[in-house]
């Protein structure tokens, strides 16, 4: 039965995203935990009538907490460069590359002192608790890719295959020629194509009866300048790949950010048998391949 492209369109979905995809709270208690005795340290500097000087005397005494001033700052990494109307400076926080004098001047520059001294926080754990919650938001495009992954991976076990055994998670090209003897990059004669799935891993490989089902998982909330290509070149691989009699190449997407780009997915839905949305995994089609 022939599929109508518009209706199947009007099935995606506006969000996969679950209670845990906005914040990963286990992760930010983690990281703060790491460094919690550091800052209960520091949290002697708040309301310090001399903060510069306790706080010279904590670095001498304590220099593991210089280690968490990058954080107050909302920045990961342990260097922080700096320029004034003079000189420039990369200020290393696992060592002391400048004198003590260079890092109370940084403190009081870039504000933190002033945070310390005029209680405008009460403790620095809390503090720091907000700031990793502001930087776990970055995280969201990262957990938004593997909530797709998740949902296939659930209809490719709800369909009876079991990881490690019949399916497989994240297998490069070389991946698959070692553990299956075979080749994809020789099929595929178009060099650019070559060249990206050369370096990509497939989502998942699902093995029955000696045939091979590549997937590649991905979902779309908004509209991108990437749609257009993901949709060509899924569509040449699908292409390159049908001269093999034991490989298929499903592609599972779904996402209203489709609706931008719709005309080059409705050329890879006419081409390809095997592009499915979620609505086609909650109707069993895995179940059938």
């Amino acid at each position: 039965m022939k599929r109508n492209f518009n209706e199947w369109l009007s099935n995606f979905k506006t969000s996969i995203s679950d209670y845990t995809y906005y914040v990963d709270f286990q992760k930010i208690y983690k990281n703060v935990d790491k460094v919690k005795v550091e800052l209960n340290i520091l949290n002697s500097l708040i309301g310090s009538k001399n903060i510069e000087e306790e706080f010279q005397n904590i670095i001498i005494k304590y220099p593991e907490t210089l280690e968490c001033i990058p954080l107050l700052l909302a920045v990961r990494s342990r260097e922080i460069f700096v320029k004034d109307e003079i000189n420039e400076y990369l200020f290393k926080f696992d060592k002391m590359v400048y004198s003590i004098k260079d890092y109370i001047r940084f403190m009081n520059e870039s504000g933190l002192f002033d945070l310390l001294q005029n209680h405008i926080i009460n403790n620095l754990y809390d503090y720091v608790l907000g700031i990793e919650v502001g930087l776990d938001s970055n995280g969201r495009k990262n957990r938004g890719g593997h909530l797709m992954e998740n949902l296939v991976e659930s209809y490719i076990q709800k369909a009876g295959y079991i990881r490690d055994k019949n399916y497989y998670k994240e297998l490069t090209t070389d991946k698959i020629k070692s553990m299956f003897n075979l080749d994809i990059l020789s099929h595929i004669s178009d060099s650019d194509l070559n060249k990206s799935i050369a370096k990509k891993r497939f989502d998942f490989v699902v093995v029955k009866d000696n045939h091979y089902y590549l997937f590649e998982t991905n979902f779309y909330a908004s509209n991108g300048s990437k749609l257009n290509e993901t949709a060509r070149s899924y569509k040449m691989l699908a292409q390159e790949l049908s001269s093999l009699n034991n490989v298929t190449f499903i592609w599972v997407t779904d996402g209203v950010g489709w609706n931008s780009a719709k005309g080059n997915l409705e050329e890879t839905f006419n081409k390809l048998e095997t592009l499915y949305n979620i609505n086609d995994l909650e109707n069993g089609v895995l179940e059938k391949i």
